[in-house]
Formats: C-alpha cells, structure tokens, sequence
C-alpha cells in the first residue's frame, strides 16, 4: 500500500492541485481568486504532462555515443515543447486576465462578482 502511494505521490499531487484549482475557480465570487484557480489549475495540467513523459533512466534527447540509438535512453521531448508553449501561452492569459481585472475594478470599485452584476443592471 505504501510502496503505491510512494511511487504514484506525483499524481495524488497533481490531482490535489487540479482540485484547488476547480475549487478556486467555481466556488470563491472573487474574479481575482478564480484567475487565481485557473492558474492553479492550469499548472497541475503542466505538472501531469511534464510526470507523464518522465523516464526511469532516460535523459535528454541529445544523440550520447555511451548510450547509442536507441530511442529507450532517452526522454521523449515532444510533452516538454508542447508543455512550453502552454507556459507561454498561459502566462499570456494571465496578463490579459489581470488587465481586465484592473479595467473592472476602476469601473465598478470590486470584483465580487455579484456586486459586479447588481451595479451593471443598474447602470441600464
């Protein structure tokens, strides 16, 4: 039992994390606590990536004449660029999301989003 905790602790992690994350997103009325969330959430989806590729033994996939050609010796680095890309990309949301937060709370003075609501109705 602990031998399978031991050696699947990286997905009960990222599984942690991708709950914190919903919960950040779906149940705090805060827009800055979602993005907060979304950001949790999105990097547990990274982490799960990043753990599915890992290689007991493998290493970087620079062609090594110790190791030879064989494709088992090394870590497939295709998750790794996507995964990248992803970072990039989601660190590019995070600042668009931040901006319209900063735009909703000089126009609105909060960002509950129930108060959001109730003062947007009231200004038709």
């Amino acid at each position: 039992m602990l031998e399978d905790f031991a050696g699947r602790y990286p997905y009960f992690l990222t599984a942690a994390l991708l709950v914190l994350g919903l919960y950040g997103m779906l149940a705090k009325r805060n827009l800055f606590k979602q993005v907060i969330g979304m950001t949790i959430f999105q990097t547990a989806i990274f982490l799960f990536f990043i753990q599915g590729a890992a290689k007991w033994g493998g290493t970087v996939p620079v062609l090594d004449p110790a190791r030879g050609t064989d494709p088992a010796q090394y870590v497939n680095p295709l998750p790794h660029v996507l995964i990248l890309t992803a970072i990039v990309v989601g660190v590019a949301n995070t600042g668009v999301a931040l901006a319209l937060l900063y735009t909703i709370h000089r126009r609105f003075g909060t960002l509950d989003e129930a108060r959001i609501l109730e003062k947007a109705k009231g200004e038709h």
